[in-house]
């Protein structure tokens, strides 16, 4: 599993240090978008969630969006990891998408929909759907 995250993430790597001066592109050594970086956003969103918004610092709404954006960014590499490493992680994301869906409801009104894009600029689809129980804004 180890080695197909590494590959993942170093393609990554690459695509990132590619967008930038030559002069920054030696000083980038982790991809944004790694594998761990992807789990981590998704992961401390849920957790902002079940703490119904209590753990420090500000969290505005463009910080959902990037958090809902690194969770379909995390799909797509999930499709790049082998079987393996697949299985592995996906147990791991089903329960962070449980979670998620257990601190969330259905934005049936469209409450949220103003705000909420996907970057890839496809219509907003599953988790762009629903908004948290409680939210800050």
């Amino acid at each position: 599993m180890i080695k197909s995250v590494s590959r993942h993430d170093a393609c990554r790597l690459e695509i990132e240090r590619s967008r930038v001066a030559p002069s920054i592109r030696e000083k980038i050594t982790d991809p944004v978008y790694s594998v761990k970086n992807l789990f981590s956003s998704w992961k401390h969103l849920v957790r902002r969630l079940e703490s119904d918004w209590q753990l420090p610092g500000q969290y505005p709404i463009s910080a959902y969006i990037n958090d809902l954006d690194a969770r379909d960014q995390l799909q797509i590499a999930m499709g790049t990891l082998t079987m393996e490493a697949q299985a592995e992680l996906s147990a791991l994301l089903a329960a962070l998408d449980a979670r998620f869906v257990y601190e969330s409801v259905p934005d049936e009104g469209g409450e949220l929909r103003p705000w909420l894009k996907p970057s890839s600029g496809e219509e907003p689809h599953g988790f762009w759907l629903r908004k948290p129980r409680n939210h800050p804004w």
